[in-house]
């Protein structure tokens, strides 16, 4: 394994640009992802580079069997590098570093990826404009906890695999079908015409609780502050809200997906039993 101790490496120097540009992680399909638990749930089929310092090896992968194989698979593609504590300061985007950082290979995802293996029916989240990296990132692992097939986001939302996005989602990226769309009314038309419902969350809708939502389904949920577009509004079979009392208008993005998600989710296993 190659030691690498200068800020100014290519390699080093690949990674803080990852970090920080949407653009250079598209140009690459690689994205980065720092500390333990993260690293460890990483599939090996993905994982492209590993960088840790000396001391992290000595106490944390010697012990650690999941973490040893990720090594030694990296190794074996050449791709394992031992940093110095400066460099990885320099690389990570977190304050205080835990000692280890991956980069990954984005998964291609395509449409048809996000309907799931056949055993449930669909059970989507479409995305537009969200900005949040925090909302993102807990969409993406709340849609895990629901049993979501796919996540359609919009090309405009914050970028799926931002540092803060992938620390958010504690793991669920790795799991997740997520497909960036460049055209989301085309791709919401290509899932009606394959009988997915289409809902919107909207507070002009009927509730939740009166709707039925065991078949094929898709919710479509919008920016923070503004909501979805009115042309995308317009895409939906139906618009449903989230009943409310007290003076709440309206609920944060990230909560609104995971109710709805967790309302199918709770349907769908009534009707089996």
């Amino acid at each position: 394994m190659e030691t690498l101790t200068s800020p100014n490496n290519d390699r080093v120097k690949m990674v803080t640009k990852l970090m920080k540009s949407a653009k250079e992680r598209r140009n690459t399909a690689l994205y980065a992802v720092e500390g333990v638990r993260m690293t460890q749930e990483i599939p090996e089929d993905d994982l492209d580079t590993l960088f840790f310092t000396q001391d992290f090896y000595d106490k944390s992968i010697l012990g650690n069997d999941r973490l040893k194989r990720l090594v030694d698979c990296a190794d074996h593609n050449g791709k394992c590098f031992v940093v110095s504590d400066s460099v990885i300061k320099h690389m990570c985007d977190t304050e205080t570093p835990q000692g280890i950082l991956a980069l990954v290979r984005m998964r291609k995802n395509e449409l048809d990826d996000i309907f799931g293996d056949g055993s449930e029916p669909p059970l989507i989240l479409i995305v537009e404009r969200l900005q949040d990296p925090g909302n993102m990132g807990t969409i993406i692992r709340a849609a895990e906890g629901a049993g979501v097939t796919g996540i359609l986001v919009s090309f405009d939302s914050v970028d799926i695999y931002s540092p803060k996005v992938i620390r958010s989602t504690m793991g669920s990226v790795f799991r997740k079908k997520i497909v960036v769309s460049r055209d989301l009314l085309s791709d919401i038309e290509k899932l009606k015409e394959k009988g997915v419902s289409v809902f919107g969350m909207h507070l002009d809708g009927s509730t939740m609780y009166e709707t039925d939502l065991t078949g094929p389904v898709a919710f479509l949920i919008g920016n923070e502050g503004a909501g979805l577009s009115d042309e995308v509004s317009r895409s939906a079979d139906k618009l449903i809200k989230i009943p409310m009392k007290g003076e709440v208008e309206s609920l944060n993005a990230a909560v609104s997906a995971s109710l709805i998600s967790y309302e199918a989710m709770r349907q769908r296993d009534k009707q089996k039993l």
